[in-house]
């Protein structure tokens, strides 16, 4: 139907598809096996939510699993103990505070990650980038400024000195 399409595209997405044949037998034997067989595979992968690429979404976001996107957000993503992917199709205007996350996609927003930021070579990022670790691939796109973390708690600093830093060193 053609709401299944809009929900599916909002909730936990199973890597693999669940294939169920066509019910030979009576309505109760089928459904068991169809309940079964759907809990075994969510079960065997980590647990993800995948917003589909007809899906446009504005405002805040936050989770505790990993976070896909293929469609169209504009706010803020807090996912600090998880990963955020903005995939190939993925556009999204923004900030984005995770653990770690991939760009595949456009972003036009700050993001902060508390291990690593990958920009892949399809990516398209305008904005800050402020991780522990960032790798840029060849044939990407970035325009912003860069700031490398070192340690948990320590400040960020700036990654070049200031104006005012060099007239007083002068």
């Amino acid at each position: 139907m053609w709401w299944e399409k809009k929900v599916r595209s909002i909730l936990p997405r199973e890597p693999k598809p669940v294939q169920i044949p066509p019910a030979t037998a009576g309505l109760g034997d089928s459904m068991e096996g169809k309940m079964a067989r759907a809990s075994d595979s969510v079960a065997s992968y980590p647990e993800q939510t995948f917003l589909g690429r007809s899906a446009v979404l504005r405002g805040d976001l936050s989770g505790t699993e990993d976070l896909v996107i293929e469609g169209q957000f504009e706010g803020t993503l807090n996912f600090q103990e998880n990963c955020v992917t903005v995939g190939p199709h993925g556009q999204l205007k923004g900030e984005i505070r995770a653990r770690q996350v991939i760009i595949q996609g456009a972003v036009n927003g700050n993001i902060s990650a508390r291990e690593k930021i990958e920009i892949r070579k399809t990516g398209e990022v305008v904005g800050d980038l402020v991780a522990a670790g960032i790798a840029i691939e060849d044939g990407a796109y970035f325009k912003g400024s860069i700031d490398i973390v070192r340690g948990q708690n320590q400040e960020a600093t700036p990654a070049f000195p200031t104006a005012s830093a060099l007239k007083s060193s002068a």
